[in-house]
């Protein structure tokens, strides 16, 4: 195991055996601090760090309209093709781009100012979103002539929009123990949970009622317009240059990364877990057809649904002033992956419940719409967007605390990797399930699938369990 931090807040020195740990800028406390013991989420880094308030409330704005375009993708596509494979190809498609970009980002973090690296990121982004508008409002001239748009521009722009947002996921995340003391980092991914809730909770709902009264082209143009906020954020940093050693981009850079891995077998099953949870429990792919076939209400039953999951997320965010004094991450980690899956399973409850008629008949519009099987489809997901927080959380944590400054961009990179790119298997899951056996399938069988994968994988690593965040090793 690693000696306990030292003042700047990372391991000591060469305790990860690659490269030797740097003292992150900041206040000097220990990772130990003690902190009044509270229910709600604790807000002092917005108070200990001015640059990472701006950061973290433009981030939140921004999200916002990111999460609108999201699902408005998904409702253009599927109202362009009436397919869920289709949709479900939107994360598939972005995928291998976006593996290779959480890698390359990385690297980039490591080696250059990243202040600078997410102005760009962030740019490439916005340009696409731009795009999406253009592309959307193309189609909307097209129906009224009973024409209709190609689908293809869709799936490059948003593979662009992807790879950007995931070069500037894994910077971002690797600025944080740059502007904050270690002793806050969970307190930290707590306010970046309850920013994630606010996302998911009004961008989807805001996209549901928008693209039901106004239109996809103006849905997307929302989104390019709440960028600004995000944008501002970013420029509000100061230059980031990195700490001693610079590791050139390239194939050394990424062997320097897999070496570290290597001696990193908890920093590994953070990622093993949570990849489990991504590819076996991911449902959004199958909310258009959920809203138009199996529970009916159509756009808003989507946006509804969304958003149960992220007010799960900003609950769970909200009362999470306890993270701060719970130090076994990995059984914690363990435990709220597994009650994730059970809420998995009871969504692919409901959806079997109404495919045998137990729910009466339904349609895509708000009005057929079974409220029964809504209400306890909604519970399902705020479920697992409350108990998948608690995961983040934790597992954040301790990549931010167990890596050296040196490597957090590579490791932050693969992190993004994972949490992104986990995601986008799971649309593929939830696609081909669907198609292969019924649209209940993915949820049902996934539910059962994260329950015991979990509790087989974290018994074969023992280290994971027995995970102490006050001596955190990798």
């Amino acid at each position: 195991m690693t000696e306990p931090f030292e003042s700047g807040g990372e391991p000591a020195s060469g305790a990860h055996g690659i490269l030797p740990a740097t003292p992150i800028t900041g206040p000097v406390e220990t990772v130990d601090s003690p902190a009044p013991r509270r229910r709600f989420v604790d807000l002092a880094p917005l108070r200990a760090s001015p640059a990472f308030a701006r950061l973290w409330i433009g981030n939140a704005i921004s999200g916002i309209g990111a999460q609108m375009t999201v699902v408005a993708v998904g409702l253009q596509i599927f109202d362009m093709t009436a397919s869920t494979m289709m949709v479900a190809l939107v994360g598939g498609i972005a995928l291998l781009p976006m593996v290779v970009a959480g890698l390359w980002g990385g690297m980039l973090a490591d080696a250059f100012d990243r202040r600078s690296l997410l102005i760009a990121s962030s740019l490439t982004g916005w340009a696409a979103v731009l795009g999406l508008v253009a592309l959307s409002t193309w189609d909307a001239a097209l129906v009224a002539e009973g024409g209709r748009a190609p689908v293809w521009p869709f799936y490059v722009l948003t593979t662009i929009n992807t790879v950007a947002a995931t070069i500037s996921g894994a910077t971002r995340s690797a600025v944080t123990p740059r502007i904050l003391p270690a002793h806050l980092l969970s307190r930290a991914a707590a306010l970046n949970g309850i920013a994630m809730g606010t996302m998911l909770t009004l961008g989807p709902a805001a996209a549901g009622v928008l693209v039901a009264t106004v239109g996809l082209p103006i849905t997307f143009a929302i989104d390019a317009a709440l960028f600004t906020a995000g944008f501002l954020g970013v420029l509000g940093l100061p230059r980031l240059p990195p700490l001693g050693a610079v590791a050139k981009p390239g194939l050394a850079s990424l062997r320097d990364g897999y070496r570290f891995l290597r001696q990193a077998p908890n920093i590994r099953m953070s990622f093993v877990v949570d990849i489990i949870a991504m590819t076996f429990g991911r449902p959004y792919a199958l909310l258009p057809a959920i809203g138009a076939v199996a529970i009916g209400g159509g756009p808003v039953t989507v946006g509804a649904l969304t958003a149960a999951a992220a007010m799960g997320t900003l609950l769970a965010s909200l009362f999470s002033g306890p993270v701060a004094h719970i130090h076994r991450h990995g059984v914690a980690v363990a435990r709220a992956i597994t009650v994730y899956g059970a809420f998995v399973l009871l969504l692919g409850a409901v959806i079997l419940a109404m495919a045998l008629g137990w729910g009466g008949p339904v349609a895509a519009e708000w009005p057929q719409v079974s409220w029964p099987a809504l209400a306890v489809a909604a519970i399902a997901m705020a479920g697992m967007g409350a108990s998948d927080e608690i995961s983040a959380i934790f597992r954040s944590t301790m990549m931010l605390t167990a890596a050296p400054d040196d490597m957090r961009g590579r490791t932050q990179g693969l992190f993004t990797v994972v949490v992104t790119g986990g995601p986008r298997i799971g649309d593929l899951y939830a696609g081909l399930a669907t198609t292969l056996v019924a649209l209940w399938a993915p949820p049902l069988l996934g539910g059962i699938l994260i329950v015991v994968l979990i509790a087989v994988v974290t018994r074969a690593q023992r280290s994971f369990l027995a995970y102490d965040a006050r001596r955190p090793t990798p």
